[in-house]
């Protein structure tokens, strides 16, 4: 008798013990949710729409498609942005602010690559770009409609 209460005893201390410490852990955001929110609050007209697994879904009147997604194979975080087949100022300008706050690199680095990627496109290069920009990766693919850029950070960068 002695010895179940005991027993009882360790698993009620081992249960309160387990409650206060998961009461005190603090709740953490997702870098997703955290990178759009941030976002949403520094870049103009911007608008978080919703969220759909990894992916972050944002609205602005320059871009077609913006989306900011988490945890790939082999990227830590991707920004995504859809615009017209020829970009306007307004777009560049866009994801050169976006990719700057989610990669935390300058305004001006991150809208000179951006810029460069996109206008590589053409006749003779091609419609889909791939190239390296201050360790940053951007694809640029075009259809006869629209362009659009994926700029990625490699996880182990």
């Amino acid at each position: 008798m002695l010895f179940n209460l005991n027993v009882r005893g360790a698993i009620l201390v081992a249960a309160a013990i387990t409650g206060l410490v998961a009461l005190a852990s603090p709740a953490r955001a997702d870098r997703c949710d955290d990178s759009a929110k941030e976002l949403a609050n520094q870049v103009d007209r911007l608008k978080v729409n919703f969220r759909a697994g990894n992916i972050v879904y944002l609205t602005h009147p320059a871009a077609k498609e913006l989306s900011v997604g988490c945890r790939g194979d082999k990227y830590s975080i991707e920004l995504y942005a859809k615009g017209d087949r020829k970009p306007t100022p307004e777009f560049f300008a866009l994801v050169g602010s976006m990719a700057a706050i989610v990669f935390t690199v300058t305004k001006d680095d991150t809208t000179t690559g951006a810029t460069r990627c996109l206008k590589r496109m053409g006749l003779l290069r091609g419609d889909k770009i791939v190239m390296r920009y201050r360790r940053l990766n951007m694809e640029c693919t075009r259809t006869k409609t629209d362009a659009s850029i994926a700029i990625t950070r490699g996880k182990d960068e």
